[in-house]
């Protein structure tokens, strides 16, 4: 059974990201943790109880930033990323004047986002040494 609900507990979400971020795709660990974790709304999914992915939302004026989505390679395929998404775009609505989502994606996954209704904006660039292109959605 999959739960995606706004939490506190940013300890396992940071671990998540560790997992995904470092220790998978090599990103350096000063590029993955920041100070924006204490200030943003983060998202924990689970699967049958287990923490499996999670995402984080930044505020800012009329703009929601969605990032650090990351889903264990062991649940990549079955929807849990799309879920997660759903449940981000979702979170983001809740919140009082905010218009649009903004998001920087990977460029392997911009169809993955696209499908879900961002559109690509801007030139590709280096994020952490993986390419990147900004996407938006209107919410």
């Amino acid at each position: 059974m999959i739960h995606i609900a706004p939490t506190r507990d940013i300890a396992t979400c940071r671990q998540l990201r560790r997992t995904v971020f470092i220790e998978e795709q090599g990103v350096s660990e000063a590029d993955e943790v920041d100070d924006k974790d204490d200030e943003a709304i983060h998202l924990l999914a689970t699967v049958n109880g287990v923490p499996t992915g999670s995402a984080r939302l930044l505020l800012s004026g009329d703009t929601g930033k969605i990032g650090r989505v990351c889903v264990l390679a062991s649940a990549r395929g079955t929807g849990l990323g799309a879920a997660l998404m759903q449940a981000a775009i979702a979170e983001l609505r809740r919140q009082p004047g905010i218009t649009r989502a903004r998001l920087g994606a990977q460029t392997h996954a911009l169809g993955f986002y696209e499908r879900l209704g961002f559109l690509a904006v801007g030139p590709v660039y280096d994020d952490a040494g993986i390419p990147h292109r900004d996407m938006v959605l209107v919410l």
